[in-house]
């Protein structure tokens, strides 16, 4: 006991910032941000951080320059995530179960109705702001170079959403998704060459019937978000390669990367 009390009076003398920096380096593995090389090493070796670039130009940080929309597309896809997977505990993708699911949860389960709207109009609003943010992006030059890559990827970002809401809209299965998928995947079909390939792809059969139910409901839950959060990663990864977001107007360079002003 005698050396444990010992200890104990070791530990009271030493100064408060002895603690706070072990915790600190613990955590961040450098000091405290005080200059910019510690400022940078925190950000390059921290796991959250390093998707942010070490500087950023001070217009970016500007409410009115990117409207929060490329943040506001990420925190919706994330919320539909989550409900996305609450209304996977009361559905069951069949012919026979699925519209009788869909009342269910809309008159039975708690907050269910709340549960299921939350999830249709955050759609609807993921893919007005995914169309702005793209708008907002070609708007300031955002796609040259060079970003052209970045660009690529954003339109790719853009078409998965357009197929997790159409892919969607079939689960109800009530008569306004039924034909709106039979109109759709028609559509479909008259893709030249290969339209008749395309539309069995997406229905399994000649018909919108189980086959198709199930092909919808793995495309929705499962591939197509898994495709989603692969770009998006890669979408963030060249933001911070290509030194955070773009410059209203950038210095021309030649071909060399060098500045010619």
């Amino acid at each position: 006991m005698s050396r444990l009390n010992q200890l104990r009076e070791r530990l009271r003398t030493l100064p408060p910032q002895v603690f706070r920096s072990q915790v600190w380096k613990s955590i961040f593995r450098q000091g405290y941000p005080r200059d910019e090389i510690n400022r940078a090493l925190i950000m390059v070796n921290s796991f959250f951080l390093h998707f942010h670039p070490v500087r950023v130009k001070r217009h970016t940080l500007k409410p009115g320059y990117t409207l929060g929309l490329g943040l506001i597309s990420l925190y919706l896809f994330l919320s539909l995530v989550v409900t996305g997977g609450l209304l996977m505990f009361f559905y069951v993708p069949a012919t026979e179960r699925a519209y009788g699911d869909i009342l269910y949860l809309m008159s039975s389960v708690n907050f269910g109705n709340l549960l299921r709207n939350s999830h249709r109009w955050g759609a609807h609003f993921m893919v007005l702001a995914v169309v702005l943010h793209m708008c907002r992006v070609f708007y300031t030059g955002g796609y040259k170079r060079p970003r052209e890559f970045n660009w690529v990827i954003g339109v790719f970002i853009l078409v998965i959403t357009l197929l997790l809401s159409f892919t969607g809209y079939l689960l109800p299965w009530d008569q306004l998704s039924f034909w709106a998928i039979t109109v759709g995947t028609n559509i479909a079909g008259a893709t030249p060459f290969i339209g008749d390939q395309v539309r069995f792809f997406l229905l399994g059969a000649r018909e919108v019937g189980q086959e198709a139910l199930l092909r919808f409901y793995v495309l929705h839950v499962a591939v197509l978000p898994v495709l989603l959060i692969g770009l998006l990663l890669v979408h963030f990864w060249r933001i911070r390669k290509d030194g955070g977001l773009s410059a209203p107007q950038e210095e021309a360079r030649d071909e060399t990367g060098l500045s010619q002003g």
